[in-house]
């Protein structure tokens, strides 16, 4: 059930019958009239924009096209008002039956509640975390992580056919950097004192790889030039942070469908597959770029490169695939990367997705228009990318910033921040801020029961709700979501009452806005504004006696259960996509 939706379904029928009427000319695209929630909640229930649209290819004036739609839409028995405003807007009210009639399909569809077919089964490729498996995630990979997996959630929520993805950048010199590190935990575990040089990964998490390797090999590699272990430690190494890694991500309650290997790119033909198909198209060949913008000529030596002619798909510059030595550039196992998934056999025999998303962290902000360029052109333009760009994460303790983990070396962990809030306090909370804004976290504001705490203040809803449930068994009264779904819904008839019923209306619409848009973040702000508009209700009750979920009768209290059980239910569900358990009590 979407009753905005409904509503708009309802207006273009009356815009058809108009031009059936001859009252609008035929041939008019209705693709852009929309049916919104009002600006000003005192205008009224709904809006549409109908008039506005079409007045101009209709040749006509939208107030004369808004009065007449406002004429039959008032036929309509959900509609107790439409009104034109301003110069064609068209404010409508819905009858409080309508309000009602919400309470009772929540509570017959469950969380199921908003689910939406509109993704209709597409395939969407979410690859997000990657990040190099050199050690333990940081809460920088903690924010790209949990906007990465509530993105999948909702979209998957919305229709979606989803896979989660983890891209592993084991293909470059950092693992060999990280072969080393371990290398001198390993000397270290058989006695020997070690010094890391710069550039090395000292932190403490190594010890425990080094002394598992010496455990393994015993002392093999001891004392032994580069060439006798190099390969040997770097797959143990990535293998061991691999695995701690997805240790990270199961403590912040993320499981991922497909680990890739950017390793598995390399002497396979892979790449060389990939830069075939662009030079097929005339999009690969050798020349020599402009200097970099803010470098002096005598700074840049100019040399033959094959490039990618990335600026016929909307990039700026053309980009570099292989170096002038022979050797890939960065980008080129990128490019094959994504062409794997472009041409990749699924389960059900289709090939590729219809879609691909990649969550990057801020620093990668000047490679947005290359990759997109390059899955352009692999794609022949069929398969959209979009990549979302997560911002730095400030932390703070004690009202001072909080920087420092021994365990890492150089950084804080994400399992420093969930051991310390927890997984679903961390996840919420790093979604209470668009992903392109940066975001404070602070240990002590997080755990915070006010307010301004939006975690606290979502789940403290969720809490009073449970807490009703179990006073009204206690009393006697039936609160299964069964009996509730029958309650006699017309009791709900006070305007706190049905501001919240028609709050709980907004989701199925919030949910294909926030997927069509990818911002899970949408979901955060509408649950802290449905807690807001349920602890109203409850505050008011304190004062208002006729408004308490508890009534002297049965049926008055299962009718005012039945609209707190459904925001909880709502509450659930959004939780369940952001992937946060709900609190059934708050201490």
């Amino acid at each position: 059930m979407n009753l905005f939706a409904d509503i708009r379904a309802l207006v273009l029928s009356d815009l058809a019958a108009m031009v059936a009427e001859g009252v609008l000319p035929e041939g008019l695209s209705t693709d852009n009239v929309a049916v919104e929630p009002p600006r000003d909640a005192a205008h009224g229930d709904m809006a549409t924009n109908a008039a506005m649209v079409l007045a101009k290819p209709a040749g006509m004036k939208p107030r004369d096209i808004a009065e007449t739609l406002a004429a039959r839409l008032a036929n309509d028995p959900r509609i107790t008002s439409a009104e034109v405003a301003g110069p064609g807007f068209l404010n409508l009210r819905l009858a409080p039956s309508v309000w009602q009639g919400v309470v009772g399909a929540i509570l017959a569809k469950g969380t199921d509640f908003g689910r939406s077919d509109m993704g209709a089964g597409k395939r969407v490729n979410v690859e997000y975390v990657s990040a190099n498996p050199t050690g333990p995630l940081h809460v920088g990979h903690t924010r790209g992580a949990v906007f990465g997996d509530a993105l999948a959630s909702l979209l998957d929520f919305a229709g979606h056919d989803v896979t989660r993805e983890y891209y592993i950048n084991d293909g470059g010199a950092q693992v060999d950097v990280l072969a080393r590190s371990v290398y001198l935990r390993y000397l270290e575990a058989h006695g020997q004192e070690v010094a890391f040089p710069d550039g090395t990964y000292p932190g403490d998490y190594l010890i425990e790889v080094g002394q598992a390797l010496k455990e393994k090999v015993g002392d093999k590699f001891v004392d032994k030039g580069e060439q006798f272990w190099l390969d040997e430690v770097r797959d143990y190494a990535t293998e061991a942070m691999m695995d701690l890694i997805r240790a990270d991500l199961k403590a912040l309650g993320v499981e991922m469908d497909v680990f890739y290997s950017e390793k598995s790119l390399y002497g396979t033909g892979r790449i060389e597959a990939a830069l075939d198909d662009l030079r097929a198209k005339g999009l690969i060949y050798e020349g020599v770029l402009e200097p970099p913008k803010g470098k002096k000529p005598e700074d840049w030596e100019p040399r033959e490169q094959t490039l990618f002619k990335s600026t016929d798909h909307g990039d700026d510059v053309d980009r570099p695939v292989m170096k002038s030595d022979g050797a890939w550039t960065y980008f080129a196992p990128d490019i094959a990367y994504h062409y794997d998934k472009i041409t990749r056999k699924n389960p059900d025999g289709t090939t590729g997705f219809d879609a691909l998303i990649d969550v990057f962290g801020a620093d990668h902000g000047g490679y947005v228009k290359r990759m997109k360029a390059a899955v352009s052109a692999l794609s022949g333009g069929t398969v959209p990318l979009d990549i979302k760009l997560t911002q730095l994460v400030k932390l703070f303790k004690n009202g001072q910033p909080f920087k420092m983990s021994k365990r890492a070396g150089t950084f804080v962990t994400l399992r420093d921040v969930v051991d310390q809030v927890g997984p679903g306090v961390t996840r919420f909370h790093m979604l209470t801020r668009k992903n392109d804004a940066p975001l404070d976290f602070d240990f002590d504001k997080v755990l915070e029961q006010s307010r301004e705490n939006p975690v606290f203040y979502v789940q403290y809803a969720f809490a009073r709700v449970t807490s009703v449930l179990g006073k009204a068994e206690a009393a006697g009264v039936a609160v299964d979501d069964e009996t509730l779904a029958q309650a006699d819904l017309s009791k709900l008839d006070h305007d706190a009452e049905l501001a919240l019923a028609a709050k709980l209306a907004e989701w199925p619409r919030l949910v294909e806005t926030a997927a069509r848009s990818n911002e899970p973040h949408r979901v955060a702000f509408y649950l802290y504004d449905l807690a807001g508009t349920f602890h109203g209700l409850w505050n008011r009750g304190n004062d208002v006696a006729s408004l308490r979920f508890l009534q002297e009768d049965a049926a008055t209290s299962q009718a005012k259960i039945a609209l707190a059980r459904a925001c909880a239910v709502v509450i659930a569900a959004g939780l369940d996509i952001l992937g946060v358990e709900p609190a059934k009590e708050l201490r």
